[in-house]
């Protein structure tokens, strides 16, 4: 949770006013972190997890 909150400043710096942030500035911050391999993931992305589990799930 902190990691991710440390990357949300990296991309939108303390003090920048959410309210002005796009939808498509907040995707692409999304699809920063959620393509940025992990450590705790052996270094694999969340999504990569995500989806391996989605296709276990079938």
């Amino acid at each position: 949770m902190i990691s991710t909150v440390n990357q949300l400043i990296q991309i939108f710096p303390k003090r920048t006013d959410l309210v002005k942030i796009t939808e498509r500035e907040l995707f692409n911050a999304l699809w920063l972190i959620n393509n940025r391999p992990r450590k705790c993931l052996d270094f694999k992305t969340p999504f990569e997890v995500l989806m391996y589990e989605l296709v276990q799930l079938e």
